[in-house]
C-alpha cells in the first residue's frame, strides 16, 4: 500500500510540471522533434561549420553525414566529424531516405535502408546515462556539436569533441588515457588497422601515437613526438588542447601518420609526423616449440581468459547496477528526481551541515553539472510533507534572479529531500545581526532591498498564479557571492488563483512580521507579504530586530518608534550606527517612508510590490505616511515561529 501511495505521489508531481522550451536560433539549433534530412542543415552562428549531408568528392553520387567546415569560398567543404559504422571509413547514405533528429535527449541517425529493425544507424546514447527531455542540440562556432539543457545552455550532456573521429579541431582536447582520435573501430571477429593519439605528459606539447597492424598476430608499435613550437597548443593538468584562435586542424590517418593543415587553405599541408616507429610489444610463434607444449599454453591462456572475462562481466554488472540505482531521472519541467543513494553520495553521507530549521536540516553537496548544491533533508512529520509539496509546487514552476532555484527533489519511502542551488554568503539575517559578519554598506543594503522587492513583485504580479510567500523575514533571504538577494524557503507559500482576491488560511509565519488582518483571523492577500517586507526593510535600515524594545522616555516597541521618527522627518536617527553616517540621505528617507507605508494597518493603504520597486528606483514619489496605530498591540509579544497543520490546501 505504501509503495502504491509513493508511486501515485511521484506520478502526481511529474504531471504538475511541463517543460517550457527556450528560444534558440533556428539555424544552429535542433530542437526535440525537428529533423535534418535532404538538404536541410544546421549552420554555426559564425557560418564556419555546417551539420548535414554532403559529398566528399564530385560527382555527388554518395553522401556522408557529418560536420563540415564551409568557411572558405574557394575550397570544397571539409569533413571534420562523421559517423562511423563498424570498420567502415565513412558511412554513405541517401539524404532523402535518411534523417537526423533529437529525441528524448539523444541524437539519432536513421535510414530506411538500415538492416536494423529500428532503422537506427547511430545514436549518441550509450545506455548508461539519462538526459533531460528538455535538451537542445547546438552547433557551436568551433565546430563542436553539443546536447545542452534548454534552461541552462552551459550544462552539456554530450559533445562531439569528446567523441572524435580522425580530426582534431581548435578547442578539441587530447587526454592521457582517453583516445579522442581513432581512424577505425575494431569488430569482434574482423582484423582492421587502428591508430590512437594520446597526450604525452612527460614532454611539453608531447604526443604519442599507438598503432596496431593486425589483430590475429599482436604487433603494436608506438611513436612519440612533440608538436612544433609554432602550433598554438595550450596545456593544463589533464589535457593538451589546440587554441580556439588557431586556423589549422590535425588528422590521424589509418597508417598512423599525423598531419596538420590549414582550415581555410583547402587542406594545405603544414606539418606531418614521420613514421619512425619504436616497437613496444611484439609476439611471434617459436617454431621450435612442440605442438604439445603449444597446445597446453593455448589451453592455459584460454582458461585464464575465460576466468578474467567472467570476473570482468560480474564487475561490470555490479557497476552498471550501482550506477542505475544512483542515476537521476528528469521531470518534464527539467526538475530532477534523485534517488536517495544519489543524494547520500552528493552530500558525502550528510557530512557538512549548513543549517537547521523547524522542518529539517540543510547540507552542502556536489553534483555533476551543478557544482555545489544545498540539500534540505526534511523531517518525517506531517508539516514537513506539506512544506515539501509547497516548495515543489512553487519553485518548480518559476524562475527569477531574485528567487533561489530548485534543481530537483527525492521521494523515496518516507525520505524527502529538496536540492537547491548553493548560495555562498548565507542568509541576510546573519549579516544584519551577527557581530562577526562583515559590515553591509548602505549601497549594498539598498541593492538588497530592491532585489527582494523585485522577487516579491514577480511572485505577486507576474506568475500565472499569485504566490504569497507567507514567511518573509531576513532568515529566508540568501545572498550570493555578489550580494544579490534570493528569496528562499517556500514551505509556507500559498498559491492564489487570479479569480480569487484573497484566501482564508490558518496563521503561519513569524510573529513580528505578521500582518494585523492575519492575526485577527481574516482572509489574507499578497498584501500580507507587503507588510512583512516593510518590517524587514526597517531591519535592513536600522540593523536591529523589529522585536526589540528601545528606551524612549519609556520602553517602546521599535517599529512604533521608527514610524514616529519617519512621521516627524527624523528618519536619519533610525540608521544603523555601524554605517557611521555613510548614507545617501535621499535614498534613506525614501526607504524609511516606503517601509512605513508597507506596514499600514489597512491592507488597501499598503502599496503593491511593483509600486515598491518603482518607488525604490525613484520613478514614483513617496509621501510621508501616517503612523500605523495597531503596532501598539505587539508590545510584550515574543519573537517566535510556528506553523499549523490544519491548513491542507497546499
Amino acid at each position: 500500500m505504501e509503495k502504491a501511495c509513493n508511486f501515485l505521489l511521484l506520478a502526481t508531481i511529474f504531471y504538475l510540471f511541463i517543460c517550457t522550451p527556450a528560444r534558440f536560433d533556428a539555424t544552429d539549433a535542433l530542437l526535440p522533434g525537428q529533423v535534418l534530412s535532404g538538404n536541410h542543415t544546421l549552420l554555426s552562428k559564425n557560418g564556419a561549420f555546417q551539420l548535414g549531408f554532403n559529398c566528399l568528392s564530385p560527382p555527388c553520387s554518395e553522401f556522408t553525414f557529418g560536420i563540415w567546415y564551409v568557411n572558405s569560398s574557394t575550397c570544397k567543404a571539409l569533413l571534420v566529424w562523421d559517423i562511423r559504422e563498424d570498420d567502415e571509413k565513412y558511412v554513405t547514405l541517401d539524404p532523402w531516405a535518411s534523417s537526423f533528429s533529437l529525441s528524448y535527449g539523444y541524437l539519432q541517425l536513421k535510414s530506411q535502408f538500415s538492416p536494423n529493425y529500428s532503422n537506427t544507424i547511430w545514436s549518441s546514447a550509450t545506455g548508461m546515462e539519462f538526459i533531460s527531455t528538455c535538451a537542445v542540440a547546438l552547433l557551436l562556432d568551433n565546430g563542436n556539436l553539443v546536447i545542452a539543457d534548454q534552461l541552462n545552455s552551459s550544462l552539456l550532456f554530450w559533445q562531439s569533441f569528446h567523441n572524435m573521429g580522425d580530426t582534431l579541431l581548435p578547442g578539441g582536447r587530447l587526454g592521457v588515457n582517453n583516445p579522442y582520435m581513432s581512424t577505425a573501430r575494431t569488430m569482434s571477429f574482423a582484423c582492421v588497422n587502428e591508430s590512437y593519439l594520446h597526450r604525452n605528459p612527460k614532454q611539453p606539447k608531447g604526443f604519442t601515437i599507438w598503432h596496431s597492424f593486425n589483430c590475429l598476430v599482436p604487433h603494436t608499435v608506438q611513436y612519440s613526438g612533440t608538436f612544433p613550437s609554432w602550433m598554438d597548443f595550450l596545456e593544463d593538468e589533464n589535457s593538451l588542447f589546440l587554441s580556439n584562435n588557431s586556423d589549422l586542424y590535425l588528422r590521424l590517418h589509418s597508417d598512423g601518420t599525423l598531419t596538420a593543415a590549414k582550415l581555410q587553405g583547402c587542406g594545405t599541408l603544414l606539418w606531418y609526423a614521420p613514421i619512425s616507429w619504436q616497437k613496444v610489444s611484439y609476439y611471434v610463434r617459436d617454431k621450435s616449440r612442440s605442438d604439445k607444449s603449444h597446445f597446453k599454453l593455448v589451453l592455459t591462456k584460454t582458461a585464464i581468459g575465460v576466468l578474467m572475462l567472467l570476473v570482468l562481466t560480474g564487475l561490470s554488472l555490479f557497476l552498471i547496477r550501482r550506477k542505475w540505482m544512483e542515476r537521476p531521472l528528469i521531470c518534464k519541467n527539467a526538475l530532477i528526481v534523485f534517488s536517495e543513494a544519489h543524494i547520500k553520495k552528493a552530500t558525502k553521507s550528510f557530512s557538512e551541515k549548513l543549517g537547521e530549521g523547524g522542518f529539517g536540516c540543510v547540507f552542502k553537496g556536489a553534483l555533476p553539472g551543478f557544482s555545489l548544491v544545498a540539500v534540505k533533508k526534511l523531517k518525517c512529520i506531517a508539516q514537513a510533507e506539506k512544506q515539501f509539496r509547497a516548495e515543489v509546487q512553487t519553485l518548480g514552476i518559476i524562475r527569477h534572479v531574485n528567487l533561489v532555484r530548485l534543481f530537483g527533489f527525492c521521494v523515496q519511502g518516507r525520505a524527502r529531500f529538496l536540492v537547491y542551488e548553493y548560495i555562498e554568503k548565507g542568509s541576510l539575517n546573519s549579516h544584519l545581526f551577527s557581530k562577526c559578519s562583515t559590515k553591509l554598506t548602505w549601497d549594498l543594503r539598498y541593492h538588497i532591498a530592491l532585489g527582494i522587492a523585485r522577487g516579491l513583485s514577480y511572485l505577486h504580479e507576474e506568475c500565472r498564479e499569485c504566490i504569497i510567500h507567507c514567511d518573509m523575514k531576513p532568515d529566508n533571504v540568501l545572498l550570493d557571492s555578489e550580494f544579490c538577494p534570493k528569496i528562499a524557503d517556500f514551505g509556507m507559500a500559498k498559491l492564489l488563483c487570479r479569480d480569487f482576491s484573497r484566501a482564508l488560511t490558518t496563521m503561519r509565519g513569524t510573529i513580528g512580521y505578521l500582518a494585523p488582518e492575519w492575526i485577527s483571523g481574516l482572509p489574507i492577500t499578497h498584501k500580507a507579504d507587503v507588510y512583512s517586507y516593510g518590517m524587514m526593510l526597517l531591519e535592513i535600515i536600522s540593523g536591529r530586530r523589529n522585536s526589540e524594545k528601545i528606551k524612549e522616555g519609556k520602553y517602546t516597541y521599535f517599529p512604533i518608534f521608527a514610524a514616529t521618527k519617519i512621521n516627524e522627518g527624523d528618519a536619519i536617527s533610525l540608521l544603523d550606527p555601524r554605517l557611521e553616517g555613510q548614507v545617501d540621505i535621499e535614498q534613506m528617507n525614501r526607504a524609511c517612508r516606503i517601509a512605513c507605508w508597507c506596514i499600514q494597518d489597512a491592507e488597501d493603504h499598503r502599496p503593491m510590490m511593483g509600486q515598491v520597486v518603482h518607488m525604490l528606483e525613484g520613478a514614483m514619489e513617496v509621501e510621508i505616511p501616517p503612523i500605523p496605530r495597531s503596532l501598539q498591540n505587539y508590545i510584550g509579544m515574543e519573537d517566535f515561529s510556528y506553523s499549523v497543520d490544519a491548513d491542507s490546501s497546499l
